[in-house]
């Protein structure tokens, strides 16, 4: 009897409804003043944050054993996303050494003209994602690329990013070879192919749309002087390796997708043969530099001030900041998820949920929520998913509609939270505000919206959905 007494004792709380709301809504307080109206760099409310909330779960009654077992899981399930950032500085620094991103430059000022540069660069996005299945691939090989040609010409860097990013969280969302995607479909317990046709309801009207949109502000683009293209291909030219053998590297990345190899090794892969490839252009270059611009990331020596502060990025260091932010943010959801607080959230919605509508706004909601609180969009999808599959199958709603509603709110919405592992790679790869670009990243919020809009016009199955 004792044993017992001494269980009952030493049981820890549990947050209801009401309470887990309120110390949302405090968190996101403290977030949103200090990151939003302060401007200040997420990792410090972050980190106060994560510490106000051990510390209430203590006073709650919470062991302080459990307080850090919350911090570790949190933490645990973004080791992935931690190692893929470290390889990404890697492979900045290295595509650019390699002549890589110059390359890719120096085309791209040959063919992109002003009216038609946002356009071209959403649709270029669009496919390297799909054919690529990775976002911050994208990201951090053409977006770097296209965010030195916007500045050159006189486009504003923060609308470019978020052309960039729309493209390739579009093109990732529909790729077979996404990770969030296929994620998205074995929560549903369904093929990808089918997950895929579902997704293509929304995203390509949202997807029509962006260039629509980028069209008409492209058109408003003023006219730059040819003699700073000129200047900035002669540049590249001069400080780089320019060739079509430099596009090796992309080359190689986009067949290790095909083939489906992880994340990590296909950066490192990449990474690796693109220092290789340099350093046969360039067989004077020491062991150290190469390991040191590894470390330490690329600087540029054209001469041209405008080339050597685009290009003088990448390396392990680049990301360390980034790694800050993510370690608090993942610490922070660890222990919402350990006190029980994001399930009770949860639990609450998927209870008073009854028609086909609502349950997709409850689970949208529940999508953008745990992006806001986690920022981490695998558990974006995990989480909600797992939660609202029996409703969808009690009111007898395909499992590919539920799927959907994971990739766009669940997946897309991540790139446009400025503390999310999408949001804080964004900014360290592209070195810009989250703030800044994410205002012009319509592909996120409008795929939100239509999925929503969608989800009101869904009608039963016959027969209850099991599959």
């Amino acid at each position: 009897m004792s044993i017992f007494k001494k269980s009952s004792q030493d049981a820890e709380p549990t947050f209801g409804f009401g309470e887990s709301l309120a110390v949302l809504i405090v968190i996101l307080c403290i977030l949103g003043y200090l990151i939003i109206f302060k401007q200040q760099e997420p990792q410090a409310p972050l980190f106060i944050a994560f510490i106000l909330l051990a510390v209430y779960g203590k006073l709650r009654g919470f062991k302080w054993d459990t307080v850090m077992e919350g911090m570790r899981s949190g933490l645990r399930a973004g080791v992935d996303p931690l190692v893929i950032f470290l390889s990404i500085g890697v492979l900045i620094a290295t595509w650019i050494f390699s002549g890589t991103i110059p390359t890719i430059m120096y085309f791209g000022f040959k063919i992109i003209s002003v009216q038609f540069f946002l356009p071209t660069v959403f649709i270029v996005c669009t496919l390297v994602g799909v054919a690529c299945g990775s976002s911050f691939t994208t990201v951090s090989t053409m977006g770097i690329a296209f965010i030195g040609i916007g500045a050159t010409l006189k486009i504003n860097p923060g609308l470019t990013a978020g052309v960039i990013v729309s493209g390739a969280f579009c093109g990732s969302n529909i790729s077979p070879l996404s990770g969030t995607t296929n994620l998205a479909a074995s929560v549903g317990q369904i093929s990808i192919y089918e997950h895929i046709r579902s997704l293509l309801i929304t995203d390509i009207p949202a997807w029509a749309i962006c260039v629509v949109l980028y069209t008409v502000l492209g058109l408003n683009s003023k006219q730059v002087s040819l003699n700073a293209v000129h200047q900035m291909m002669n540049g590249l030219a001069d400080g780089f390796w320019i060739s079509g053998w430099a596009l090796l590297p992309v080359v190689l990345l986009i067949i290790l997708a095909i083939l489906q190899v992880p994340a990590i090794p296909s950066l490192g892969l990449g990474s690796l043969f693109a220092a290789a490839l340099g350093w046969i252009h360039a067989p004077s270059t020491s062991i150290t530099a190469i390991t040191k611009t590894i470390m330490m990331g690329y600087v540029s020596h054209t001469g041209n001030k405008t080339i050597d502060a685009l290009l003088s990025k990448g390396g392990i260091s680049s990301m360390l900041t980034s790694l800050a932010l993510i370690v608090f943010a993942l610490a922070l959801g660890g222990l919402l998820i350990k006190f029980n607080i994001i399930n009770a959230i949860i639990d609450h919605l998927s209870g008073i949920v009854k028609t086909a509508g609502r349950l997709t706004l409850a689970t949208a909601i529940t999508c953008i929520g745990v992006n806001l609180m986690v920022g981490e969009h695998y558990l974006a999808i995990i989480l909600p998913g797992q939660s609202f599959l029996p409703a969808f199958d009690k009111l007898g709603l395909k499992r590919k509609y539920l799927t959907r509603i994971l990739n766009d709110a669940g997946a897309a919405v991540n790139a446009i939270v400025p503390w999310s592992v999408s949001g804080v790679f964004i900014a360290g790869a592209l070195q810009i505000n989250p703030l800044k670009f994410i205002p012009w990243a319509f592909f996120p919020f409008l795929v939100t919206i239509l999925t929503i809009i969608v989800g009101f016009f869904l009608k039963p199955s016959k027969q209850k959905a099991t599959v």
